[in-house]
């Protein structure tokens, strides 16, 4: 129930009031809450999802067994061991403030005449919503937002609020259609610069995202369908051909604290000084093996440095030959032999010295032809008008641009007809595993939080596990903040985050 992103623009407000007398007056009631723009507001809450997904997909990365971290540091066994408390992975505070934003746009466009904000809030608050029923499950959602008025909101089921959001994006798209962009403010709309169609495809996009995560789920096939086909029906259609980001050149500048935050943590300070940090995060020898095993060298490049990381004086290329020798993945939650120097680094799809004002990517182009390739191999009362193999092969296709991969459709090409299992559809017998492995792979830098459930719904791939955990356990969910179970008393008890699944990760 926090407010600080109003009191910081009210703060620069006041301060581009130079001389004017206005702000001494004396009618002027100090304890009234400030306001600002929806316009103002949505830039600084775009900005602020996309950096509060940093963290999230971190730990995702990890433990979809994508990343793990050097032997430079001791061993994080808060994430390794799974050793972790309520007092750990807080991300509940930072998103629900972020909701508030968007509730705010959502209550203050039509009185500012910017109703063409409504529409873009209310996809993003679906979004975050998602992203925080994956992690903890149910939520407070129908009395939540509510400031004062509910102190203590309770909490609704996981399944009911995906239902709602379908619901929610529906409606989003009918704002969209009606209130398309001011030109004079589509600045604001640090996302798609106000293209309302886009905005639109975006939706469409999360909504298929939040159907698929329930795929397995028994009884659901009927309900899946009938939601797809309305997609198709609607014709606005899903993004295709381009990934949907934060930020950009027009956006992040070589200033501290506006880069873009992924370049800022584990790449380089304004000034191009590497960050210490940059020693952390390492690709996983698990993930080198299975691009390893189907020849997939060009994605493993993209993916990561070799060894001893990226050479500045010549950004975007390793410090070592790039030899397929030369790129040491880390076994995962290994404690040591591999420092830093003598492993692969996070490579030039996320990193590269000057590079600092790149997009913050939010969903890939990937993900979604991923996500309906899946639907039309699983359920045959789908009226999508491409295939199954189709779909997937598009996949693969968009993973290797949106990795920076030269001469990319050749070379994606060349592993779809490899005859390789899991990469090549034809010579993959289990269609639905070829599918959740490549999905996986597209998601590597990008979408940990996505990965991680996508794992957690299908097992795929079946990873290493931590060789500190002599058990089978692995963590299906977050724990409820404490801060939250202290101020809420409707915080549900008993959750055993190795045991209590969500609704929609079956087995």
């Amino acid at each position: 129930m926090k407010f600080k992103s109003l009191y910081a623009l009210a703060f620069v407000a006041l301060m581009t009031m130079g001389c004017k007398k206005s702000y001494l007056d004396i009618n002027t009631n100090p304890n009234s809450l400030p306001s600002a723009t929806p316009s103002f507001v949505l830039t600084n809450a775009l900005n602020t999802t996309a950096s509060n997904m940093v963290s999230p997909n971190e730990i995702g990365s990890y433990w979809s067994g994508q990343w793990t971290q050097s032997s430079s540091y001791i061993l994080s066994t808060t994430t390794f061991n799974y050793q972790f408390t309520n007092g750990d992975f807080n991300y509940w505070d930072g998103l629900f403030d972020n909701l508030y934003d968007y509730e705010y746009v959502l209550k203050n466009a039509d009185a500012t005449n910017q109703k063409y904000f409504k529409g873009p809030a209310r996809v993003m608050k679906a979004y975050v919503f998602q992203a925080l029923s994956d992690m903890y499950g149910n939520l407070p959602y129908t009395e939540s937002l509510k400031g004062v008025e509910v102190l203590a909101p309770k909490f609704d089921d996981h399944k009911a609020i995906y239902e709602s959001l379908i619901t929610s994006l529906d409606a989003a798209i009918v704002e969209l259609k009606a209130n398309p962009f001011a030109s004079a403010f589509a600045g604001a709309d640090i996302m798609f610069a106000g293209n309302t169609t886009k905005w639109i495809k975006f939706a469409n996009s999360l909504k298929l995202r939040i159907l698929m995560h329930q795929s397995r789920v028994a009884g659901r096939e009927a309900y899946i369908t009938t939601e797809i086909n309305k997609i198709v029906t609607e014709g606005s259609g899903f993004l295709t051909g381009e990934d949907v980001g934060v930020g950009g050149a027009s956006f992040f500048i070589a200033t501290a604290g506006k880069l873009n935050p992924i370049y800022d943590r584990w790449g380089y300070d304004a000034n191009g000084a590497v960050r210490a940090l940059g020693r952390y995060p390492r690709p996983t020898k698990f993930l080198f093996d299975v691009l390893n095993a189907s020849n997939d060298t060009f994605r493993l490049k993209r993916i990561a440095y070799a060894k001893g990381g990226e050479n500045t004086g010549n950004p975007g290329v390793s410090a070592q030959p790039e030899l397929v020798s030369n790129y040491v993945g880390v076994p995962f939650a290994v404690a040591s032999g591999y420092t830093a120097p003598a492993s692969s680094y996070i490579g030039p799809s996320l990193f590269v010295k000057g590079q600092y004002n790149r997009p913050v990517i939010m969903m890939t182009a990937a993900e979604i032809q991923f996500a309906l390739a899946e639907a039309k191999q699983r359920f045959s009362g789908v009226t999508l008008p491409g295939t199954a193999q189709s779909y997937y092969e598009e996949g693969v296709r968009q993973s290797f641009r949106t990795l920076g991969v030269a001469n990319a459709a050749t070379q994606a090409t060349a592993l779809l007809t490899s005859g390789k299992v899991d990469a090549d559809w034809a010579a993959s017998t289990d269609k639905l595993k070829a599918i959740a492995i490549q999905k996986w792979l597209a998601l590597a830098n990008f979408s940990g939080l996505e990965a991680w459930t996508e794992y957690r719904k299908s097992n795929l791939p079946v990873t290493p596990q931590s060789p500190g955990v002599t058990t089978a356990d692995r963590p299906l969910r977050f724990f409820y903040p404490a801060t939250e179970s202290g101020s809420n008393a409707n915080v549900p008890t008993g959750i055993n985050v190795f045991s209590s699944r969500l609704f929609w990760d079956v087995d």
